[in-house]
C-alpha cells in the first residue's frame, strides 16, 4: 500500500521533500520507489557542495533488482548527506519516509511550493497504475 505523509512534497520521479531548518530541503525516496527497487544494497551519495539543477541526477541507488537515479527535486547546493547509508542502505527499505538521503540549500525557496502535495502524488500514482 503506497502512502504519502501529508507534511511532505513529492516529485514525479518519486523523491520526497521536507522543509528543514534554515530553508534547506531534506530529500529521500518514496515508499513506492523503494518498493519498486526491492532490497537496496548500495547508495552512492552526492558530494557536499555540489551544485545541481532541478532534475539533475544526485544519487545512485543499487538494489538487487536494478540501479536507479535519484534526482534533485529543486535547484541548489548539496548541504548534507546521510553517511549512515554507506553502511546501512537497507534503512531506506525499512523506513523510506524516516530515512533522508541528502539536503539542499535551494536557489529559489518558491520551487518547493511547486512540488506535488501528498494528495497530488497519490493521484499521480493512481493515474500511472492505469
Amino acid at each position: 500500500m503506497n502512502n504519502a505523509p501529508k507534511d511532505l512534497r513529492f516529485t514525479k520521479s518519486h523523491e520526497w521533500v521536507r522543509l528543514g531548518e534554515n530553508g534547506r530541503v531534506i530529500c529521500g525516496i518514496t515508499d513506492f520507489a523503494q518498493e519498486q527497487l526491492g532490497d537496496i544494497v548500495f547508495v552512492e551519495l552526492p558530494v557536499i557542495g555540489a551544485v545541481k539543477k532541478t532534475g539533475d541526477t544526485l544519487v545512485v541507488i543499487e538494489s538487487v533488482k536494478a540501479v536507479s537515479d535519484v534526482f534533485s527535486p529543486v535547484a541548489g547546493k548539496v548541504a548534507e548527506i546521510n553517511c549512515e547509508l554507506e553502511d546501512a542502505p537497507e534503512k531506506i527499505n525499512e523506513d523510506p519516509y524516516g530515512t533522508w538521503i541528502f539536503s539542499l540549500e535551494p536557489d529559489d525557496a518558491g520551487e518547493y511550493e511547486k512540488l506535488m502535495t501528498a494528495d497530488e502524488y497519490l493521484a499521480f500514482l493512481a493515474e500511472e497504475a492505469h
